[in-house]
């Protein structure tokens, strides 16, 4: 029996700013169902040894990320080697506290590269900044640009989100003007720790906004579609993100645990709850909360939309990382009856997406790409809110930095998820206005 120090959930939680210097990132190669056993068995106690699992689901073949901090550098490959079925790994990431603190520093000192409407579109920003970008917006494109609030987190935070729209009516394909002009979300941020999701919203909407009559594509399709962006859905998490630690992933509700806190927001949703692929340890980063919708954010945002259910068609929860763009279910490896016109609109929206820079982005249901997911948001967008065309898409990279992508991919990023999102609107445009 291998035995870990233990150095508890406190640490993450009453400390200025959580260090991760010295910590290790691990890629794990994942070869038989007894390997797999012993991970998901040790991944109920990871955080009590500080052990965080980037990687949210165990199979074979498949690698799974893991970051170690030094304290339980040799324990943990110890308890690799155990039990003469050694599991192997490569080391990813040597220092990731050593990342985190040179992408702070390069925030700082680099210029910007891409700074239109006094706003750095090539740069992370905080929860304060973005929502004044939002702002922006409205006041440089009073015409297309408006602001929405979605509601209030747990700590009392504005859930703010930018809508675009234009005057001009939607039509068929044969120029006929229809009556109700459909509409699509977007949201990021979900999980904290994951910027690149926000900033590649904030970078699709501003281009939206300053290509509009400019674009013969872009303006066609914002004057046929109805645009609600949510940058940030998780503004507690991400806030705690700047303020406390990097890699906080959950809400930051209270649970029944002291010193645990918040579920995570994308497997709090009513629909197949708790079922597969989550924890009901309020420890765990995959905690499904106390019962479905027991996230404030969660509950406001199924009320946005149940709210607008008549007219949203398209929903995209943006993510990071693997590159994959990703359709329901998520709570089984099993397809929907409508995952071939899901997944075709997926294929349109990879095609276009790799044309640009020859990024690869792998396509398929949630549950068979990469893990089962229950409770998770776009079961429920479409299960429930009957949006078919309903998408988790995974950001770059394939992980190489992982959560922490360099800031000078985020303008490649938002160029090329932009045209795939673009193709998979054209797509939808000729299902829902045939």
């Amino acid at each position: 029996m291998v035995t870990f120090i233990l150095l508890g959930t406190i640490v993450s939680n009453v400390c200025a700013y959580k260090s991760y210097s010295k910590h290790q990132l691990w890629r794990l190669h994942v070869e038989n169902n007894e390997q797999v056993a012993k991970l998901l068995e040790f991944s109920r106690i990871a955080h009590l040894h500080d052990i965080n699992f980037w990687s949210e689901e165990f199979r074979m073949n498949m690698p799974i990320d893991i970051s170690i901090p030094p304290e339980a550098i040799d324990s943990f490959s110890e308890y690799l080697s155990s039990n003469d079925d050694k599991i192997k790994y490569d080391v990813v990431m040597n220092d990731i506290g050593a990342v985190i603190d040179r992408q702070k520093l390069l925030h700082k000192l680099r210029p910007s590269t891409f700074n239109a409407d006094d706003f750095a579109y090539d740069k992370y920003h905080t929860l304060e900044d973005i929502h004044a970008w939002i702002d922006k917006m409205v006041q440089t494109y009073p015409t297309l640009a408006s602001t929405f609030t979605v509601g209030q987190s747990y700590e009392k935070r504005d859930m703010k989100g930018l809508k675009i729209s234009s005057s001009k009516l939607a039509t068929k394909r044969d120029g006929t003007p229809v009556n109700q002009k459909k509409a699509v979300w977007w949201d990021g941020g979900i999980h904290a720790r994951e910027w690149i999701s926000p900033a590649t919203n904030i970078f699709i909407a501003h281009t939206l906004l300053s290509n509009y009559s400019k674009d013969p594509t872009i303006t066609h399709l914002v004057d046929q579609f109805d645009y609600y962006i949510l940058p940030v859905f998780n503004v507690d998490g991400y806030a705690y993100t700047w303020s406390k630690d990097r890699l906080w992933r959950k809400t930051r509700s209270k649970t029944i645990i002291p010193l645990c806190f918040g579920a995570d927001p994308n497997r709090n949703w009513d629909y197949k709850w708790c079922e597969g692929g989550a924890s009901r340890d309020p420890c765990s980063d995959t905690y499904c909360g106390g019962k479905p919708f027991s996230e404030i954010e969660t509950v406001q945002v199924s009320k946005f939309i149940g709210a607008h259910n008549d007219t949203i068609v398209h929903y995209i929860n943006f993510h990071s990382y693997s590159q994959l763009w990703m359709t329901p279910w998520g709570y089984t490896t099993k397809k929907p009856d409508q995952f071939k016109l899901q997944d075709d609109g997926s294929a349109a929206a990879v095609d276009a997406l790799g044309a640009v820079f020859g990024t690869q982005y792998v396509h398929g249901n949630i549950g068979a790409t990469i893990y089962v997911a229950s409770g998770n948001t776009v079961d429920w967008t479409s299960g429930t809110a009957n949006v078919t065309f309903s998408y988790a898409v995974e950001l770059r990279d394939t992980g190489e930095y992982g959560f922490l992508l360099p800031e000078d991919q985020i303008i490649p990023t938002g160029q090329e998820t932009l045209a795939g999102e673009l193709a998979l609107l054209k797509y939808i445009e000729g299902h829902v206005y045939a």
